[in-house]
């Protein structure tokens, strides 16, 4: 037989055959490789050897045995080797049909912001198929303004960080603008290096568009409850101002006077129709915001139903408090908050408003602190979950329940927050909103202090 020849057979059997074990072993399987070492033993115990073979088999029993436990050993971890590289294929493909099948765009890039990878989702959301894009680099989707994002993401997934929750904007392959949500994961080798990123992106667009036209219809709401109120306000003035006109007209002589002191009231009338205009106009940029002017305008607007209930209204607003932001919107916040605690209180009730410089003790952020608090009949604790969710109301009957959401929406849009604190048991019943508002000048000023520099008491 030619494998006789074999001068590495005629010196190691057991070596030879242990070979075509395992190669049939890893190729074939756990059951072929028994048959295979069932056929090599037979064939060093019976098979047409030459009588040189037979004798290095008998002066070798040792290393026969061995040979036997190694062929089963080496049979049983090539199947479970196949098992598990089976498995990794099924996993594999598993992973792949979920990626494909996501509604949402999955897309991976190499170190360089090149894409390697661009799934269905990605395909439906952005316009682009995967054989336009792959090999381009990723900002191709973003917009012209927001090149540098694409950099700065890239340097942070380079180091190791993860984005997650990001909301920006990228451009379709039609030129549309998409309000995406992105969470960006680096992508690392078997030896723990990076080598790209994976980005998953949402499309929220319309969920956003929604959201703006509630905040719209919100505003004109909120616009429409004044309407009495400023009905009333802009009527006296008027009346004030018929009558200063016939007295000029009958008294020559202090028509002079007569006429400034109804200039003056035009002059009321004025600023209560800018003020009105001021919660439904859209602001376009931060502009400085005198807080407690803001509330205070928003308060007199409200000073009719306030007399009506003989509520008293305690006041301490320091005059400095400024900050960066939109004061349409925020006169739209002061006016819900402050319409909820009137109809929360009976009459005779109390209400206080304080507007002071403090800090958020979790970022140390510098800002302006405003509270409005009543002794109203507070708000029930099934309820509390619920309030800054949209369309949740506790007065059905008028309420839309869409003020305290548009309101959290809106204080979230100035980086700041919004805590309410509350009771509804006898005898402590009552209700404190509290808002912070962020100063980011002052706080970019500071941002090269050290965190003692900034452990000053919050008032």
């Amino acid at each position: 037989m030619a494998w006789i020849l074999l001068p590495a057979f005629n010196t190691s059997p057991f070596m030879v055959m242990l070979t075509a074990v395992v190669l049939v072993a890893r190729i074939c399987g756990f059951g072929p490789s028994i048959v295979s070492t069932t056929l090599s033993v037979a064939a060093v115990q019976y098979a047409l050897l030459h009588p040189e073979l037979v004798s290095i088999a008998h002066r070798n029993s040792a290393q026969f045995l061995l040979f036997i436990l190694v062929c089963l050993l080496t049979g049983h971890l090539a199947q479970q080797k196949s098992e598990l590289e089976s498995a990794a294929d099924t996993t594999r493909h598993l992973l792949v049909e979920i990626v494909e099948s996501s509604e949402d765009a999955i897309l991976s890039k190499d170190r360089n912001g090149f894409i390697t990878f661009w799934n269905s989702g990605a395909e439906r959301m952005y316009g682009y198929r995967a054989e336009e894009v792959v090999g381009q680099h990723v900002s191709i989707i973003a917009p012209p303004e927001k090149k540098d994002d694409i950099r700065v993401i890239m340097e942070k997934l380079l180091r190791g960080e993860r984005i997650q929750h990001y909301e920006t904007e990228r451009i379709a392959k039609d030129g549309t603008r998409l309000r995406v949500y992105l969470s960006i994961s680096p992508l690392r080798n078997a030896q723990g290096e990076i080598i790209g990123a994976s980005t998953i992106a949402q499309d929220i667009t319309k969920q956003r568009l929604a959201e703006e036209a509630l905040r719209k219809n919100e505003k004109l709401v909120t616009a429409g409850r004044l309407s009495a109120t400023i009905a009333h306000e802009i009527n006296n003035p008027l009346e004030s101002v018929g009558n200063l006109l016939y007295l000029a007209r009958n008294d020559r002589k202090k028509s002079d006077e007569y006429l400034a002191m109804a200039q003056k009231e035009v002059q009321r009338i004025a600023a209560i129709a800018h003020q009105t205009l001021s919660l439904v106009r859209e602001a376009t940029s931060l502009t400085p915001v005198h807080v407690s002017e803001v509330l205070e305008e928003v308060l007199h607007l409200h000073s009719r139903t306030l007399g009506k209930k003989h509520i008293e209204v305690h006041t301490e607003f320091e005059s400095d408090a400024e900050i960066r932001g939109y004061s349409g919107e925020l006169r739209q916040v002061f006016s819900n908050l402050l319409a909820n605690a009137i109809d929360a209180m009976d009459e005779g009730g109390s209400l206080r408003l304080r507007v002071a410089h403090s800090r958020d003790w979790h970022s140390l952020a510098k800002g302006i602190s405003v509270t409005i608090a009543d002794n109203g009949h507070g708000i029930s604790g099934p309820a509390r979950k619920h309030l800054f969710e949209p369309f949740f109301t506790t007065k059905p009957d008028t309420g839309t329940g869409l003020g305290l959401w548009i309101s959290h929406k809106i204080v979230r849009k100035h980086e700041g927050w919004i805590r309410v604190h509350t009771s509804s048991q006898s005898g402590r019943s009552g209700t404190v909103f509290k808002i912070f508002l962020p100063n980011p000048e002052v706080n970019a000023q500071n941002a090269d202090r050290t965190p003692s520099d900034h452990l000053v008491s919050s008032s």
